[in-house]
């Protein structure tokens, strides 16, 4: 690297607006900070630098940032924010690919805790309310498990891929607090368990929990849900696949009335 370009980086710098809340029923407010650029710096290293030193960028000191992060590698879900106005996570969206400011945001469809940290509690009441778990009894040995097919396995792996981020909530038009649509992510989930052969035996409880109140019928099939999800989970089929066994069930429920 050459004197001039070793100049021009050292003087380079990266600007954040982040939007700022200090508990659930305060105002929000924005705050500008400053950084030195450096290589290869993604969103939550610079939260990470900006929250050891809380200084805005007229140089005005202030509390430290509030955030959720853990894995940093686009595993665990928990760094997901509105990113310039985009559902995305933060440890993989790289700052030089980004335009400035950056403008980092909190969920908008979740309540705020503080900053950019929100409740996504919701995601894990629809999993709940839908089953989304294979049930085992533990006071004996059950032996081994029913086999799966490559094909069922390569099927079902993709789906198992959910991080539980809520990006896709996030983007989804009929999610919000006059629908109470359970969301993609949860529909998909009952998908994986539906089609594991174990978790085939709720799998009635689980169709049967979709054609309450924010159901599946709720989804307008936007297909915002598959366009934002990061680890490319096929959303759009789990919507489909699932809706054509629910109504399969209703109609079946019907005529055993």
């Amino acid at each position: 690297m050459n004197r001039e370009l070793r100049t021009e980086n050292s003087t380079r710098t990266v600007l954040f607006k982040i939007k700022r809340q200090a508990s659930p029923g305060s105002q929000a407010y924005w705050e500008e900070f400053e950084l030195p650029w450096k290589r290869h710096m993604n969103v939550i290293s610079s939260l990470m630098d900006i929250a050891a030193n809380p200084v805005t960028r007229e140089g005005k000191p202030t509390t430290p940032l509030t955030y959720d992060s853990n894995c940093l590698e686009e595993v665990c879900g928990s760094c997901a924010m509105l990113i310039n106005g985009r559902a995305r996570m933060a440890c993989s969206a790289l700052v030089d690919n980004l335009e400035q400011p950056i403008r980092l945001e909190p969920l908008s469809k979740f309540p705020v805790v503080r900053d950019l940290a929100v409740d996504r509690s919701v995601l894990f009441e629809n999993l709940k309310a839908v089953k989304a778990w294979i049930p085992l009894d533990g006071t004996y040995d059950l032996g081994a498990g029913p086999r799966m097919s490559q094909k069922q396995q390569e099927e079902a792996y993709p789906l198992s891929r959910c991080i539980s981020c809520c990006c896709c909530m996030e983007v989804c038009p009929q999610f919000n607090e006059h629908t109470g649509f359970v969301g993609a992510a949860t529909i998909s989930q009952v998908r994986l368990f539906n089609t594991h052969p174990t978790g085939e035996m709720m799998k009635h409880e689980r169709l049967t929990a979709l054609m309450g109140d924010g159901g599946i019928q709720e989804c307008g099939y936007a297909q915002n849900c598959v366009e934002a999800c990061p680890k490319d989970i096929p959303l759009t089929r789990s919507i489909s696949d699932v809706g054509r066994e629910v109504m399969k069930q209703a109609v079946t429920d019907f005529f055993r009335r």
